[in-house]
């Protein structure tokens, strides 16, 4: 059989229109909720602003919820892109400043994009539930894995395994053991836990700078959000040990 057998099929004339039409509906409704917020988009407003009506764009999105999932989807990407690139810009730095400067840029797409921002983290879109293990999820998913490489770069399991952390109960350990990947295993729950904790941090900060609530700081956020990053993935680091601890002999 000749090699170009194999060879991917391009999309036809009309697959490469419905991409295009797709995707100038998303970016009208992105256009849409940096100019009125999220909880405005309607799909009628939608059509509108591109001159088509309401049936028209029901042959691209069937409902409001798919396009809400789409918008959402494609900001967590964004977001995530941002992220990665800027980790990628620190390749030849130690992990911890590629850690500092992934959260710098989560930072800075945030306060940029807010409404987009809100979208993702604000208060909820009433009647929307998001597909269970779908697009967004997976999107969101890309985030915390980035963040979780530059925070634990160097480290191996048995070391993640014994990090110093409260007790665990044995049903928290089980819920977070398969929570994210370890190279060809499961990031232990231990290290889990202080992933989601500096999560929590990381994101708190920006949110409460992003939605206006320390403005009070003025020119200054920056830097407390540096610094604050900074002394977060220290006092992580000195909780994983330079070696992990030996088990007890068995009695």
């Amino acid at each position: 059989m000749a090699a170009d057998a194999y060879a991917t099929v391009p999309p036809s004339l009309r697959q490469r229109r419905r991409a295009a039409a797709t995707q100038e509906i998303v970016d009208a409704a992105e256009s849409y909720i940096a100019e009125h917020g999220p909880h405005a988009l309607s799909l009628r407003a939608v059509a509108r602003s591109l001159g088509m009506t309401v049936q028209g764009l029901y042959h691209y999105f069937p409902n409001r919820d798919a396009l809400v999932t789409a918008v959402v989807a494609k900001a967590y990407e964004d977001l995530a892109d941002a992220v990665t690139a800027a980790a990628d810009s620190a390749a030849d730095e130690p992990a911890g400043p590629r850690f500092v400067v992934a959260a710098e840029s989560y930072r800075r797409w945030a306060i940029t994009h807010v409404e987009r921002f809100q979208l993702l983290y604000g208060a909820p879109l009433r009647h929307y539930e998001a597909p269970a293990e779908g697009p967004t999820t997976q999107a969101m998913r890309r985030i915390g894995e980035v963040f979780q490489r530059q925070m634990f770069a160097g480290f191996t399991t048995a070391q993640l395994a014994a990090a110093d952390t409260r007790v665990l109960s044995p049903a928290l350990r089980a819920h977070l053991e398969p929570m994210f990947p370890h190279g060809q295993e499961t990031l232990p729950a231990p290290a889990t836990a202080l992933l989601l904790g500096a999560w929590g941090h990381l994101h708190g900060l920006v949110v409460l700078e992003a939605f206006g609530h320390t403005s009070f700081i003025g020119e200054h956020q920056a830097e407390i959000f540096h610094m604050a990053m900074r002394d977060l993935l220290e006092d992580i680091h000195r909780r994983i040990p330079s070696q992990p601890k030996e088990a007890p002999p068995a009695p």
